[in-house]
């Protein structure tokens, strides 16, 4: 087996690797987005019968104030997942491209060290797809 040969399999073998591993990281990033948000629901839910049983029990019918915690209960609770499910979706989406174009970018930088520079470019671009999802939970939780 020549050198040349040896370096394309290591370089295959890091492609690999590399590729599962962002792959596997942003899957994580992913369920513990909507772990927080089902969990957030939960207590906003647990928080709203609270707030509606010391209502049941008070004596004199006072409306609540606008923005009293758990006037917004299910609405809070949904606006959470929503952005969960986008900065989620949104890494998911950019892992898979970051491993198809990495996987490439390496591939030419190998082959063609000189062009360095604009593999990463293309590189930096899918991972941008990541910075859309996170602006979007943002927009959301701002609503909230």
């Amino acid at each position: 087996m020549s050198d040349q040969e040896s370096r394309r399999k290591r370089m295959k073998r890091f492609i690999t690797l590399s590729s599962a591993a962002v792959f596997v990281t942003v899957v994580l990033v992913f369920l513990i987005n909507l772990a927080s948000a089902v969990s957030d629901v939960k207590g906003q839910q647990a928080s709203n019968a609270r707030v509606e049983n010391a209502a049941a029990a008070q004596v004199a019918n006072v409306e609540p104030a606008k923005g009293a915690p758990g006037t917004q209960g299910p609405v809070t609770g949904w606006g959470f997942l929503a952005a969960a499910l986008a900065t989620g979706f949104g890494c998911l989406g950019a892992g898979i491209a970051v491993a198809y174009v990495g996987s490439a970018a390496l591939g030419v930088i190998g082959e063609k060290p000189e062009l360095t520079g604009k593999a990463l470019i293309y590189v930096g671009l899918a991972e941008g797809i990541a910075i859309y999802g996170l602006i979007i939970a943002i927009m959301i939780l701002t609503r909230i």
